[in-house]
């Protein structure tokens, strides 16, 4: 699009707006005050239908030029008019109308176990916005991320609404989770059971075709158990035969 096609739209916009202003506070008035007139009926807090036909009847033409999308009224209703009711018109005048309209509804997207920041993008691309966000320690949803909502996800919300925010701060301080050490080499298993503030217990061996070699087939404490205390914690490691078993209770 060049520059005078720009400035084109731009001039007829604006000659527009003029011709209106100038019909509506100067010609209208001046038109009224020189010929039969009254002043404008009320027809704000009507249904659309009934204002319309209150409009006619008074030989006028009414249009909807604008809707507000409200919880405050129903449906269809006037809730304001132009020329307004202090002002004098002839009849055969077209009154512009804005009617309520039912505020947009979304489906909440469902957030749990979403980090915050994946969660807050998905609530507002829905239209919705963040109300409070609230914190709690929970052992079982990592850090940062939401444990709970409200309204809950598949529930129906207004365009524009907040919705309610958990987010894990995950363990409690000076408490201690149970690692899962499950498949992985006795060395690794004991780097993550003391990084999690525990202690290696006593270590089994068990014939198991179906898994690699040295690598754990059961731990003695439940993945994600939260303790006060830390404890030591047994391990069973997989072995190919007998003989592997041997070889190991011997070193």
């Amino acid at each position: 699009m060049n520059i005078n096609y720009k400035y084109t739209i731009l001039s007829i916009g604006i000659i527009t707006t003029i011709i209106i202003f100038v019909a509506d506070f100067l010609i209208m008035p001046f038109y009224v005050r020189h010929g039969q007139g009254g002043y404008m009926v009320n027809v704000k807090g009507k249904q659309l239908d009934y204002a319309l036909d209150i409009l006619s009847s008074e030989g006028h033409k009414g249009v909807v030029s604008d809707t507000l999308f409200s919880s405050a009224f129903k449906p269809g209703i006037v809730i304001d008019q132009y020329p307004s009711t202090k002002m004098k018109v002839k009849k055969g005048r077209t009154v512009r109308l804005t009617i309520s309209n039912a505020e947009r509804s979304v489906i909440v997207p469902d957030l749990i176990g979403r980090s915050q920041r994946s969660a807050e993008l998905d609530i507002r691309q829905v239209g919705l916005e963040i109300d409070t966000v609230y914190k709690e320690y929970n052992s079982d949803v990592p850090p940062g991320n939401v444990t709970w909502q409200y309204p809950k996800g598949g529930d129906m919300l207004s365009r524009g609404m907040g919705v309610h925010l958990t987010i894990s701060l995950g363990v409690p301080p000076n408490f201690f989770q149970a690692p899962n050490v499950f498949g992985l080499s006795k060395k690794k298993a004991l780097l993550e059971i003391e990084k999690s503030g525990f202690s290696l217990g006593k270590v089994y061996y068990r014939q198991n075709e179906d898994l690699i070699p040295y690598t754990v087939l059961d731990q003695s404490l439940k993945p994600g158990t939260v303790l006060e205390q830390a404890v030591k914690i047994d391990l069973t490691i997989s072995v190919l035969d007998m003989q592997d078993i041997f070889n190991n209770i011997i070193d």
